[in-house]
């Protein structure tokens, strides 16, 4: 058992995930890197590449079907035969054959048109792919930007608690503020600092998950985007075009199996070398035969079925997807509409706000009031600061969001 555990251990210590979590110690600014560029090299580096790719093979596949001579593989057939187990007459008899399955009417072009399909699903799901992730990188700078505002935020704080807390100590040293005030402005700069570490520990957070997703140490220097100019959604929106591919190839698909619904024709040639009974000398010869076979219920019901099927799943996801789309697409909309009428009047809150905290820090000086009413005032300036800031950035993360809403990449 311990040794179980020890070889547990030393696996856990040598995966490349761990390693890999101890190498980033801070993101740096690069002033060439752009948004555009972050994007490309998380879709390169996306696991959903290993479909893109198996899907250009599966694609691959479909035209070879479809440019095929045949529809089918050939079959070689050898066969003998004699009468030594049963009237011993000198019968022998020798027989190779060559089954060629024929195209039945429509099939190879509609087989081209299931190919062409197919490649141009896969172009759309890998359009999709990069929105996907042009998304998540988004978002994933976006809390960043926010985490490393807050972080600033607290840190401003923090500074301003220490300054005031020299303050008081002075005075209370001078015999102007009592004991109890400067035990209030410890407590003060303690919850500051408690703050800002929570504040930075949440920026590595978000470094870290910006890293995983894009596998850069580096942030762009600015991801501000500029509100598209779009003002709808249309069918050419990647989420949309995807869909729509779906049901062309069912589509397809479905004329396919209408056709398919019975086996292809074959031809069969062969050539005979026999003996007849009694007889010395061998006769060749060669013939030929054609197998048609018929259509049943048994082999087309289901495969009829399916394709209905896959039609009405392909057609239900397209309007689903439709369905989320104007919502997240109003959502966003919304949000930018209400947020620029909070940052005008947060604008207004933060004007009075410092100018009541410089009132205050005044007054206080002059010893015209007390620590508490300066901590409160202070207070509310941070919080209306903290805020606006707030705000400001979360108006830029909305305007990305409604570009991705309305599917325009970066």
């Amino acid at each position: 058992m311990r040794f179980i555990l020890l070889l547990a251990t030393c696996v856990a210590m040598s995966t490349p995930f761990v390693s890999h979590a101890e190498e980033l110690i801070q993101l740096e600014r690069n002033h060439q890197l752009t948004l555009t560029e972050v994007v490309r090299l998380s879709i390169l580096r996306s696991p959903k590449q290993a479909e893109i790719q198996a899907g250009k093979g599966l694609v691959n596949a479909k035209n070879i079907q479809a440019n095929s001579f045949l529809p089918g593989a050939p079959a070689v057939t050898v066969g003998h035969q004699n009468d030594v187990v049963g009237s011993n007459r000198n019968l022998n008899q020798w027989e190779v054959g060559l089954d060629l399955p024929l195209w039945l009417p429509g099939q190879k072009s509609t087989r081209a048109s299931l190919a062409e399909g197919a490649k141009t699903e896969l172009d759309k799901t890998s359009a999709n792919l990069s929105l996907d992730i042009a998304g998540q990188v988004r978002d994933a700078l976006w809390n960043l930007g926010m985490a490393t505002n807050e972080a600033e935020l607290q840190e401003s704080r923090y500074l301003a608690a220490q300054a005031l807390l020299t303050d008081v100590e002075k005075r209370w040293k001078a015999g102007e503020l009592a004991k109890t005030d400067v035990m209030l402005a410890q407590n003060g700069t303690l919850a500051a600092k408690t703050a800002l570490i929570k504040a930075k520990a949440e920026v590595k957070h978000a470094e870290h998950r910006y890293w995983i997703l894009t596998g850069l140490k580096e942030l762009p220097n600015t991801f501000e985007e500029q509100l598209t100019s779009k003002e709808m959604i249309d069918d050419s929106h990647p989420w949309l075009a995807e869909s729509a591919a779906k049901i062309e190839i069912a589509n397809h698909q479905r004329a396919l199996n209408a056709i398919e619904q019975r086996e292809n024709p074959q031809v069969m040639l062969n050539v005979r070398h026999e003996r007849g009974a009694f007889d010395s000398l061998y006769n060749d010869s060669v013939g030929v035969a054609i197998r048609v076979p018929l259509d049943s219920k048994v082999r087309s019901a289901p495969m009829l079925a399916n394709a209905e099927m896959a039609i009405a799943q392909a057609m239900s996801e397209h309007e689903q997807r439709q369905r989320l789309l104007e919502s997240a697409f109003h959502e966003a909309q919304h949000n930018l509409e209400v947020i620029r009428e909070e940052i005008d009047i947060l604008q207004a809150q933060h004007k009075l706000s410092q100018e009541s905290l410089q009132l205050a820090k005044k007054s206080f000086a002059l010893g015209e009031s007390d620590l508490i009413d300066l901590l409160r005032i202070q207070a509310t300036a941070y919080e209306a600061e903290r805020a606006l800031k707030s705000r400001q950035t979360q108006m830029q993360w909305h305007i990305a969001r409604y570009n991705q809403a309305i599917g325009v990449l970066p």
